[in-house]
Order: structure tokens, then C-alpha cells, then sequence
């Protein structure tokens, strides 16, 4: 087990003796014509324009040409360069002394360290005892790089990332279905053009704001908008209809509305004739689910459950957009899969204004599991399992096929796994100690490593327990693409230079490469990266072959799939020889992306959560964001204004388990689990059901929601079931 003792920061910028870094400050700077680029955060990807300003940091103003949030922005996007300031910005690599703290080191020393340690691994263990976790947030410049360093050059099988914590079920239940997985198969722009929406487990109003505005124009325009969320959030109170269902009873919920479908002669037979297959094996599964009966398991009277359909079946067009909620769950893929048959039952997928979708959490969630460096996948969303996918990748790659390591372990499966088959782990922009579930095994795995290397901004909790920490570059200091929650490939732009010290994460992995032996193919200019991402896409689900930076630039974005003009491939309009695909911002409008051009329905049927609440444990706690948060907090903990406007965890519950309680508003809670103890205040509101506390997931020590969670996964997408466990609660003497 490693030393990893007294925690000390050294290598990190106070805010009073900033170091500037090159060319990145000064008066010249300020009158800089400002750099177009996107948000760090959120799928949205949000355009804004940056202005290099005083103390190597950047100005953030409107950007109205961008079609997603035509200028708007959350606090999270107004302070995000408060991140590139910060005191806790890191700006030298770090290393663990033999006393146990973390002392400054040149990169050439840190590297090394990190190259020894990897070799002596392989040599002991073999090369499946190194491990790599990566991020939704990487560029797809990163996220490729990434996985092709740990299949070419670590020759591992252990890589999976953090985004299989986010829309891995929607992904899995969409490709099932249509054959494919996009976010959103069409823009944002179509919500507002719609005649319903049912919103599932989502709440934009905080977790994507600027996206709330589809949703108002949507009931502008006569529209109609059902939230299903246990919580009545800031979301749901905007709905037309609010459903309420117990944690974990979205799928009853999906069948329930569906038996209703057909009971009432909703089905659109012409439809489910034309375009699909399995009906019947569906249909049968849902009658099954009769409406008094999903009324006991969800808690949903039966009168909303009609209402439910009249509104989204009265329409020409409707859609439904699921989130975390359905789909963190040990039966995510079917639960979606569910939402995804009342579309098809109803004609609502594959026709203008109408269709799934999945609401992406992270930056990059979309981009990031395409291109590699998800355990099962090859770049363009290929599968790893494929020959002829191997065959091609291998050929960009310039490797024998049959050097490629199979697919590796999911992502809580590989953190379960360190400390024993895995020794040695490298991670690039991740905090699992904070995200991951069942958090406080997990910090434990991670401390149990041989060897642990993080590459991060700033010293997260995960940093904080590393051997070796390298600082690298945030979103302003570099450039790069992303592919945001409607499938637009995106341009971010280097608004500044990054402080001394400081490298980017394509340098990294090419600085590592070089030193265990691989000298070519890991290049650290990002169009470089990009344009052998382009080749090794080609021809594969996630086309980018016929996109490239200057595109980019001038059309604000390209929608996937885009191939080459000259293959003629793709699911969007082929143009004549000679000229560029534009293109595909619709999918499915002609056919769905399976052999027969039939979108397949999934018989399902409703199962209990993996833990339901007995008298050891009565109650269910269900978890989320906040507004002023982001994820593990690692960067929005370092910003003042987002810390005041929401400085840490709570318990939300309703009045009637305060008083059997004995809580007031403010007072210590306990919440416990089978796999842990957390301590927040209590914050008391109707807006919750009273079998059910929520917490937000954002903070660690005490008040860490996922020391909480349930680690069960979807025999599927090996999703955890976040979103639901047994707990109970006590209250804390003061």
C-alpha cells in the first residue's frame, strides 16, 4: 500500500503571487479581439467569447451567434474563468516524498516516474494490471488520444471513463432500438415546435439553464410540457403535469402509460406496420402493467396516468427526453428502453418534430465514449469486438489488429478492481473519490494502488491521493472539439497561454509514449490529433471524416454523422462528387440506423430497484445537482460566487419525516446506507414525496451522497444505480 500521509499542496498559484504565464496578460491583451469559443461545463457546450485579461485569466461576454443559447449563460459559465486564478489552480507537477507528502518536481521527473512504474507493472503483473480512467469532459482530441495509448502503448484493456456514469443506459437502450446512439437524434430547436414533451428525471432549470428557454417557448407556442421527477423541482413546476413517481418506478411508469396507449385505440398501427419490428412480444409485456396496478407500485393516481396520455397522444408531434433519473438505475437500459416503445407505439420517433432523446450531462459525455475511450468501443463508435472494426483502426493506427487488447471492465467495475488485478492507474479528468458510487470503497481501492497518476487543473480529492500529479491546461488555455448533447461537433479555441509549469494532456500522453518506446503517433497539436480522429472514424457510426476545423469555425458546428463527400455514406442528404456532406442535425427521418431500416421494440416488464427499503432501512434517498455545482465540484468548489449561492450538502425532505423525525429546518441529519454514513443539514419542503430524502452529490467528507449509493449495475450498460437506494435517517445531536 502506498504512503500517502500528510497532504500538502505546494505546487498550487496563490491568487496574490500569480503567475501570469506567457503572453496571456496585460493592457495590450485587453484590447484583444475577443475569441469565440464554449462553455467548460455542461453538454450544452454554450457559445461565449473570451478576452484575455489581468492575471492570466479571461473575460467572459455574450456570444449571440451561437444558435443553442444565443448569449445566455448559467453562474457556473460566467465564472469559469475564476478557475484559471484560482489559489488552488496547480501550476508544477507533484510527487509523493518517501515522508508521505506531496512536494513540487520538474516535469521530466515526474514523467519518469510515471514511465518507470508503468514498465515494472507490465513486467510483474502484465499489462492488464495498468489501468486508465478518463473523463466526460476530455476533448475528443484527448479521448482518443487516451484510448489509443492505453491499447498501443500500455497494450491494456483497462480503460473506461467517467461517462459511463452518465447516459451509458440511453445509450445502450437507444442503440437497441434505432440502431444507433445519438444525445439527441435532432436539435434543440425542435422542442419549442413540438406538441409535448414528457421530461424524465431531468431538472434543466438547474443542471442546463439556458436550455429551460426550449421549454417556455414550447408552452408559448401552445404547447404542453409533463415532468416526471420525484421531486417537485424547479423544472416540474413549470409543468403542465407534474408526475411523481416513487424512486426507481420509472419503468412501471413507462408500461403503465403505454397499456393505456393501446387500451385507448392511441396505437398508430399504419406506423408500428411501416417502421418497426417486435410489436407484439411489446404490446403483450405491456397489458401486464395495468393501470391500477402501476398505480400501487409508482404512487402515480390513475387519473394523472390518463391525463398523461390524452396530452401526449392529442398532438401531430411529441417527444420524450429522458436523464440520470430513469437512467441511473440497475434496469436503466430497460427503463428507457420502455419510454422508448411508447414513442414507437405512437408514432413519435423518425418524423419531424418528434423522436427520443437523451439529455447529455457531461461537456463532452456524447464526444467522449465515440472515440475510444470507453471499454468496449474503437474510435467512431466502433465496437471493440468487431474484426472489421479492428482491421481499420488498426490500419490508421498502424498495428496488427490482433495486438488490440478486447474490451476491459466497465467503469465501477475497473475502480472495484484496483488494489488487486489492477496496480497501477492513470486518470485524466476525473474525481471518482467524490463520483464514483459506493465513494467510500472506492477512495479505498484507490488508496490500496501500487501507483496512482492524475492529471487534473486543480488537486482534487482523487489528486490528493496521487504518487505522482500532473497540472494540465483548463478549456481557455487550449484548443479542441467537443460534440455536445444534439450530436454538433464543436470548436473550442485557445483564448490565452497557459501558466508556466503547465502542459496539455496531448503533450502528456505524448511525453509518456516517447519514453515507453512508442516515438511516433501520439502528436500534441490538437488539429493534428483531429484529422487522424477524422481517418479512424470513416466509415463508422460516429462519422467525422468529412469534418475538420476550418468547417468548424465557419458553420458554428457539424452535426454527426458526417462522412467524406466522396463516400457517399451517412444518414443525412448525399451530396453531388465534390462537395462536403452537410451534415445530419435529423436522424432516422427515412429509415433507422438497423439492417432492415426498422427501429426494434424491446419487450420489458417492470422489476424492483436492486435495494427496496425494509424496517432496517424505510426510506429511499435519491441524489442530483445543483444549480451553482458541477459534478464532483472539483472546479465550481473553487469559485466564491458559485460557494455562496450554494456552500454544501443538504438532506431535502418533506415535513411529515421531519416531524416523525423531530428535525427543524438547519438541523444535523444522518443518512445512512449499508454502505455508509453521511451528515448534512436539513432543508424541509412539500416539493418532495415523504418516503423519499434527496442530496445533492457535489461535496465530499461527511456530506458525500455517494458514500451512500448502490453500486448494482445494469446487467447492460453496467450503469450503477445511483439514483435509488434504502436508507434511514437520524438526527444528529448538535
Amino acid at each position: 500500500m502506498r504512503n500517502t500521509g500528510t497532504r500538502q499542496a505546494p505546487g498550487v498559484r496563490s491568487t496574490d503571487t500569480a503567475d501570469t504565464g506567457t503572453g496571456s496578460t496585460g493592457t495590450g491583451n485587453r484590447a484583444a479581439a475577443p475569441v469565440p469559443t464554449h462553455c467548460p461545463y455542461c453538454a450544452l457546450q454554450c457559445g461565449m467569447n473570451l478576452t484575455p485579461a489581468d492575471g492570466g485569466t479571461v473575460e467572459v461576454s455574450e456570444r449571440t451567434d451561437f444558435p443553442v443559447n444565443r448569449g445566455a449563460l448559467c453562474g457556473k459559465g460566467r465564472t469559469a474563468p475564476a478557475v484559471l486564478a484560482s489559489g488552488a489552480r496547480l501550476t508544477s507537477p507533484l510527487v509523493r516524498s518517501d515522508d508521505g507528502a506531496l512536494v513540487p518536481a520538474g516535469w521530466d521527473e515526474a514523467l519518469d516516474r510515471i514511465a518507470r512504474t508503468l514498465v515494472r507493472t507490465r513486467a510483474e503483473y502484465g499489462a492488464d494490471a495498468l489501468g486508465v480512467f478518463g473523463g466526460g469532459g476530455l476533448t475528443n482530441e484527448k479521448a482518443y488520444a487516451l484510448g489509443k495509448f492505453a491499447r498501443v502503448v500500455l497494450g491494456t484493456s483497462q480503460i473506461d471513463y467517467n461517462g459511463r456514469f452518465c447516459m451509458s443506459s440511453a445509450a445502450a437502450a437507444g442503440t437497441r432500438a434505432f440502431g444507433l446512439d445519438r444525445g439527441l437524434p435532432f436539435p434543440l430547436e425542435d422542442i419549442p415546435k413540438t406538441g409535448c414533451v414528457i421530461l424524465v428525471g431531468s431538472n434543466p432549470a438547474e443542471t442546463m439553464p439556458p436550455s429551460l428557454r426550449y421549454f417556455n417557448e414550447l408552452r408559448e407556442n401552445g404547447g404542453t410540457l409533463i415532468v416526471v421527477d420525484p421531486r417537485r423541482t424547479r423544472t416540474a413546476e413549470q409543468a403542465d403535469l407534474h408526475l411523481a413517481p416513487r424512486p426507481g418506478t420509472d419503468l412501471a411508469l413507462a408500461l403503465g402509460l403505454l397499456h393505456l396507449v393501446v387500451a385507448e385505440g392511441r396505437v398508430d398501427e399504419a406506423y408500428v406496420e411501416e417502421r418497426t419490428a417486435g410489436w407484439e412480444e411489446a404490446r403483450a409485456a405491456a397489458m401486464a402493467h395495468w393501470p391500477e396496478y402501476v398505480e400501487r407500485i409508482t404512487g402515480v393516481p390513475v387519473p394523472e396516468l390518463r391525463e398523461a396520455v390524452r396530452l401526449f397522444c392529442a398532438p401531430d408531434a411529441a417527444m420524450v427526453l429522458t436523464a440520470r433519473g430513469p437512467e441511473q438505475q440497475a434496469k436503466g437500459t430497460d427503463t428507457v428502453g420502455a419510454w422508448i416503445n411508447l414513442c414507437l407505439a405512437t408514432g413519435r420517433a423518425g418524423r419531424p418534430r418528434s423522436g427520443y432523446g437523451c439529455l447529455t450531462g457531461q461537456g463532452n459525455g456524447q464526444g467522449g465514449r465515440e472515440h475510444g475511450q470507453k471499454a468496449d468501443q474503437l474510435p467512431g463508435y466502433r465496437k471493440l469486438t468487431d474484426p472489421a472494426a479492428r482491421r481499420h483502426v488498426a490500419g490508421v493506427w498502424g498495428v496488427d489488429p490482433d495486438s488490440l487488447p478486447g474490451p476491459g471492465r466497465s467503469a465501477y467495475e475497473l475502480l472495484d478492481a484496483l488494489g488487486t488485478d489492477v496496480r497501477s492507474l492513470l486518470v485524466m479528468g476525473s474525481n471518482p473519490v467524490v463520483s464514483a458510487p459506493r465513494a467510500a470503497h472506492v477512495e479505498g481501492r484507490l488508496r490500496s494502488l501500487d501507483f496512482l497518476a492524475v492529471c487534473d487543473v486543480v488537486l482534487s480529492e482523487t489528486a490528493e491521493l496521487a504518487d505522482v500529479v500532473l497540472p494540465v491546461t483548463q478549456w481557455a488555455e487550449e484548443t479542441g472539439t467537443t460534440t455536445s448533447l444534439e450530436g454538433r461537433v464543436l470548436l473550442r479555441r485557445r483564448a490565452i497561454t497557459p501558466p508556466d509549469g503547465v502542459r496539455g494532456d496531448l503533450e502528456v500522453l505524448h511525453g509518456l509514449a516517447g519514453r515507453l518506446g512508442v516515438e511516433k503517433g501520439f502528436p500534441t497539436e490538437p488539429e493534428e490529433v483531429f484529422e487522424e480522429l477524422r481517418r479512424a472514424s470513416a466509415g463508422g457510426p460516429a462519422d467525422y471524416s468529412g469534418i475538420d476545423y476550418g468547417r468548424l469555425a465557419e458553420e458554428n458546428g457539424v452535426f454527426w454523422p458526417c462522412p467524406a463527400a466522396e463516400t457517399g455514406a451517412g444518414d443525412g442528404p448525399v451530396p453531388h462528387p465534390g462537395t462536403r456532406h452537410p451534415g445530419t442535425p435529423r436522424l432516422f427521418l427515412d429509415r433507422f440506423a438497423t439492417a432492415d431500416g426498422r427501429a426494434r421494440f424491446v419487450p420489458v416488464a417492470h422489476r424492483p430497484s436492486a435495494e427496496e427499503p425494509d424496517a432496517e432501512y424505510p426510506v429511499l434517498l435519491t441524489t442530483g445537482r445543483v444549480v451553482a455545482q458541477y459534478q464532483s465540484g472539483a472546479q465550481t468548489r473553487r469559485v466564491a460566487e458559485l460557494n455562496a449561492a450554494a456552500p454544501g450538502p443538504f438532506v431535502e425532505l418533506h415535513p411529515r419525516l421531519a416531524a416523525r423525525l423531530g428535525a427543524a429546518e438547519g438541523d444535523p441529519l444522518a443518512v445512512v446506507s449499508r454502505r455508509g454514513r453521511a451528515v448534512a443539514p436539513a432543508r424541509i419542503t412539500t416539493g418532495i414525496r415523504p418516503d423519499t430524502v434527496f442530496m445533492p452529490f457535489h461535496w465530499p467528507g461527511e456530506g458525500r451522497a455517494n458514500t451512500l449509493t448502490n453500486p448494482a449495475l445494469d446487467p447492460t450498460s453496467r450503469m450503477p444505480e445511483f439514483k435509488v437506494c434504502a436508507v434511514r435517517v437520524e438526527t444528529v445531536p448538535r
